[in-house]
């Protein structure tokens, strides 16, 4: 050993697990994770903002939030894609954009940016969590409603308009349920996914439905196979933004119309 010592890898482990997971990061922080993990300083882009801009007006994130928020290149893409099937819709009354694990807001975001005139409501159970989103929205004079509930009180909630339409970006926690060989099951996410869209279905009743679940490049068949039935129209769409096999998706499945 030469005796010069290394700060530890600044990856998403220490993040997700480590002492900066419910920590709130500093610009230099963020910055390190992207160069370190992804050779990318710019890498947690949100709100259309590369970090020095949106740290400079005083948007915070905790550590665990910049690994697991869906970042602005994502973000956009997944918002084109739902926007451009929602579009295709019966005409109906101002859609319901809806995200049931809000995190930091940046997919309702950009849903809400494709779809000019939805309304767009999240629900997020974390109060450390929805504390900072909460205050990075309103920073941003952006007209989201964010809720301090559980999915299921938020949904439990819910009412709809006449025949408008509900538009859900579904994203909980993965937890255990990515397989490096099998891929990502559908029905090991916390919670499962069926469970949420079960739910979602009861509540649409019948108004149009259109969910869009943030999926991996390799999907577990089986899972797939079980959540498919329950649409009228389905389709798997993914983003080539990093290295083949480590690539993020969304399956959208319509009710009430094919688009």
């Amino acid at each position: 050993m030469n005796g010069v010592s290394r700060a530890p890898a600044f990856d998403r482990q220490l993040l997700l697990e480590g002492e900066k997971r419910n920590a709130v990061l500093d610009l230099t922080d963020v910055q390190r994770y992207g160069i370190e993990s992804w050779g990318d300083p710019n890498y947690v882009c949100i709100y259309d903002l590369r970090p020095a801009d949106w740290y400079g007006r005083g948007i915070r994130i905790l550590g665990r939030t910049a690994v697991e928020c869906t970042r602005d290149e994502l973000a956009d893409k997944i918002g084109r894609d739902i926007a451009t099937v929602a579009k295709s819709a019966p005409l109906t009354p101002a859609a319901l954009v809806l995200d049931p694990f809000t995190g930091s807001g940046n997919t309702l975001y950009w849903m809400l940016r494709h779809l000019p005139g939805a309304h767009g409501l999240g629900f997020e159970q974390d109060p450390m969590v929805f504390e900072l989103t909460s205050r990075n929205l309103a920073i941003l004079n952006l007209s989201i409603e964010i809720s301090n509930r559980d999915y299921k009180t938020g949904l439990s909630a819910l009412t709809l308009a006449r025949s408008q339409l509900l538009v859900a970006f579904i994203a909980p926690p993965w937890g255990d349920a990515l397989n490096k060989s099998t891929g990502l099951d559908l029905r090991r996410t916390t919670p499962p996914i069926t469970e949420i869209v079960d739910l979602l279905i009861g509540i649409a009743g019948k108004n149009p439905l259109l969910c869009a679940i943030q999926v991996y490049e390799v999907l577990d068949p089986v899972s797939l196979a079980e959540l498919t039935p329950r649409f009228s129209w389905s389709e798997k769409r993914m983003y080539g933004l990093n290295a083949p096999g480590q690539n993020h998706g969304i399956f959208m499945g319509s009710r009430g119309w094919v688009p």
